[in-house]
């Protein structure tokens, strides 16, 4: 019960205090950000004066003002189209910004200050049930398995969760996927006695493990790759291997903005499934010059090893569709955190989420 309250309290306080302030994206929000205004501009010929809150005439370029939950490969599909020019092709531009937590990308919508967020799809049952005037839903369903990755101080051969009794690891915020995620199977192996450290900020987690805190850490590609290649962890497990099937990022925009320019949409889910594609067949060298401006002074061969790891998990399903039995595990695992309420489990799917341009899909 405290879990919940607090993982709500702290969702509500940050959609309200980022609902007044609509405007300016912190500075902090922009870190490790590369010029992604630029990119898509270069790759659309656009020169970012556009509204995407216009619906485009043939021709036209719009800009979509989009807010990512961080920067991670677990999203390449994202960054490859718009360095690829699948966007483009579709009419879009796409003025990104990094939130830094999906209460943040959820605050940007309500406040108008994005037009389309990637973040957890929890983030729509927590809005519908505050039973407020503005709805978000999701349309896309970009990542079907948890994105965080386990490592440890000291190397383990035959790594099993039990190995975590008695230890310390740096996890993410209450509520968050990851942090859910780990719970809950830590719950299902019966595995107890273990300190979870989730009161750091994700830009924090990697230095605060650096300097000694911790004995394992849960982490997202590239950092985790990079931690092992300056030899500081060691990797030992996948948490979207060890959990399975679970819809952890959604592409989501307000309930208006869907029914007001459904082609915006459209032409969006069109190109990030053309992204989707073109990594399962493109080669180590091309996905990893794509996905280089994004992640600027991280080594190509780390970028190589994060989407082969990305890739193994099966990350990226070719038809990007939140199914029932999908959203069925979602809400199960908020129950089983304390986050949702058994009486606040959302019957009918389609009233957070709206498939059809999924659906439409070649």
């Amino acid at each position: 019960m405290m879990m919940r309250k607090l993982a709500v309290w702290l969702f509500c306080m940050m959609l309200a205090a980022l609902a007044a302030a609509c405007g300016n994206t912190p500075e902090s929000n922009q870190a490790n950000t590369p010029p992604a205004n630029a990119l898509a501009a270069n790759a659309s010929g656009d020169t970012g004066t556009k509204s995407g809150t216009q619906p485009a005439s043939q021709g036209e370029v719009v800009t979509v003002k989009f807010s990512e939950v961080i920067r991670s490969i677990f999203y390449a599909p994202h960054y490859v189209a718009i360095q690829k020019g699948f966007f483009a092709e579709e009419g879009l531009a796409i003025d990104m910004n990094t939130a830094q937590g999906s209460d943040k990308g959820a605050a940007a919508l309500i406040a108008g200050t994005a037009d389309i967020s990637l973040v957890g799809p929890e983030t729509a049952i927590y809005i519908f049930n505050q039973e407020g005037d503005k709805k978000i839903k999701i349309f896309h369903q970009l990542t079907m398995k948890d994105g965080s990755f386990l490592l440890s101080r000291e190397k383990l051969d035959h790594f099993k969760l039990s190995d975590l009794a008695g230890k310390t690891v740096i996890g993410w915020r209450p509520g968050s996927a990851p942090q859910m995620v780990l719970n809950s199977q830590l719950q299902k192996d019966r595995v107890t006695d273990v300190k979870v450290i989730t009161n750091l900020a994700s830009p924090a987690m990697a230095g605060a493990f650096m300097s000694g805190q911790g004995d394992f850490i849960q982490l997202y590609e590239p950092v985790a790759s990079k931690l092992e290649k300056d030899g500081v962890a060691h990797y030992v497990a996948s948490m979207g291997e060890v959990f399975g099937s679970f819809p952890e990022t959604s592409y989501v925009a307000t309930a208006d903005f869907i029914k007001q320019h459904p082609e915006i949409i459209q032409k969006f889910v069109n190109a990030v499934a053309k992204g989707t594609k073109w990594i399962q067949t493109a080669s180590d060298e091309e996905i990893a010059a794509a996905l280089m401006p994004f992640f600027e002074g991280t080594p190509k061969e780390l970028i190589i090893q994060s989407v082969a790891r990305y890739k193994n998990q099966g990350t990226w399903a070719p038809v990007p569709e939140l199914t029932a039995e999908s959203f069925a595990t979602l809400q199960n695992v908020l129950i089983e955190n304390g986050v949702l309420k058994p009486e606040e489990k959302i019957a009918n799917m389609d009233d957070v989420a709206d498939m059809s341009f999924v659906k439409n899909l070649k």
